[in-house]
């Protein structure tokens, strides 16, 4: 397990660095440290393995490596896929299409533009956080430029139909952007067969490290430029890359490919293994998220009498991490926009859980998490009053 102690299931905020990704980014703090836009040998000699790391993305995206732009982040590449096609195409519409359960890096980013002048339709979803390839339809206007719709949920780990939506979108000559930091690396994506324009990534989402993501454009959209500055990311992206990083990503994400469907098939079996234990051991609980079309590794659960930050702070001290949502917006006292979306109440969406599996995960860590959290879970529920007048019952919400 690489040094982690305890329980850690709380990968969807982030994962541990993969000690193959951290000693093949080493060299390139030491011995490789050229600026890959020098033109001298050591620089050269960088550009080399830059250039390999964005052939290895391209290849796990089904792209070109030309199509291929590294970022700092998820956040920046979301904030230029949306930003840039704004302002790139305004000439055309002012019109964007989104959900109202997309990561707060591109709904701010839309909220930004609307006091820009630009019309965002932000789309509601249904009890499982799905939206309808028909609202999205019914949305288009002759002045959308753009349809934006996150590839799976980080909170609830819902899948939305991206394969039809890019589909629309290409028939109707739209932009199509996917935030696919939670997807990468956890199910099989085609850029090319799913009809997608642009798509945000995160390496520290699959085992790569942080402060490194990637925004793929295909060939053809018009988009302006983000950062500007010097010439890097061929004249696109400003700012002298961050080449351990690229390296580290690069290499991650082809580890993540080549274990793609045995890795996420054992994640799957463990995760399943959790629902069936959790909803059978207690009693007023709710899964979130679609039943089937989930990432592998995605359990997200609410508590009816109970309040989140209690039972995190009682997990944490039996050795297991979880969240209460988005790690973005741990701080916030607010309920979690996704689970408001979905239709839960205030106090529902307040005890909820998310419990996010990967690489680390064993059967022993779910048979643990099955023993220790229906107790947590009844002991928090005795001071509760509201649970009191019902306990003895035995449905789930």
């Amino acid at each position: 397990m690489d040094g982690i102690r305890g329980i850690y299931m709380d990968h969807a905020a982030t994962t541990y660095t993969k000690r193959e990704v951290l000693e093949e980014m080493l060299p390139f703090f030491t011995e490789y440290f050229g600026n890959p836009s020098s033109i001298h040998k050591f620089g050269r000699d960088v550009r080399k393995h830059v250039d390999t790391a964005r052939e290895r993305v391209a290849k796990a995206l089904g792209a070109d490596p030309s199509e291929i732009y590294f970022t700092a982040g998820g956040s920046e590449a979301d904030n230029w896929a949306v930003k840039g096609t704004a302002y790139a195409n305004k000439s055309k519409g002012n019109h964007i299409i989104t959900t109202n359960i997309e990561h707060h890096a591109l709904l701010h980013t839309c909220e930004y533009l609307e006091k820009e002048g630009f019309e965002v339709t932000y789309l509601p979803v249904d009890e499982y956080g799905l939206v309808s390839v028909e609202d999205v339809k019914n949305a288009i206007t002759d002045k959308t430029i753009l349809i934006s719709i996150m590839y799976a949920n980080n909170e609830i780990g819902t899948i939305q139909p991206i394969e039809e939506i890019g589909k629309l979108a290409r028939e109707k000559g739209i932009y199509f952007h996917t935030d696919a930091v939670q997807a990468v690396g956890s199910v099989k994506i085609d850029v090319k067969e799913q009809n997608i324009d642009m798509l945000s990534l995160s390496a520290h989402k699959f085992y790569g490290p942080k402060g490194i993501g990637v925004l793929y454009v295909r060939k053809g959209v018009k988009l302006i430029n983000f950062v500007h500055g010097g010439g890097q990311e061929r004249g696109r992206r400003a700012g002298t890359e961050n080449v351990p990083g690229i390296i580290g990503l690069g290499k991650a994400i082809e580890l993540a490919n080549e274990n793609l469907e045995e890795s996420s098939k054992r994640i799957m079996g463990l995760r399943d293994k959790l629902i069936k234990g959790l909803m059978d051991k207690i009693p007023y609980t709710r899964l979130n998220g679609h039943p089937v079309k989930r990432l592998p590794g995605n359990a997200n659960f609410s508590f009816q009498y109970i309040e989140g930050e209690s039972l995190l702070l009682n997990l944490d001290m039996k050795g297991i991490a979880g969240s209460s949502g988005s790690a973005c917006t741990s701080g916030s006292l607010d309920p979690s926009h996704v689970l408001l979306a979905i239709g839960l109440s205030h106090e529902i969406a307040h005890g909820s859980l998310r419990l996010s599996l990967g690489a680390v995960n064993t059967e022993e860590d779910i048979d643990y998490v099955l023993e220790v959290l229906p107790e947590i879970v009844e002991r928090l529920r005795q001071m509760s009053p509201l649970y009191e007048k019902v306990k003895g019952g035995n449905t789930n919400v």
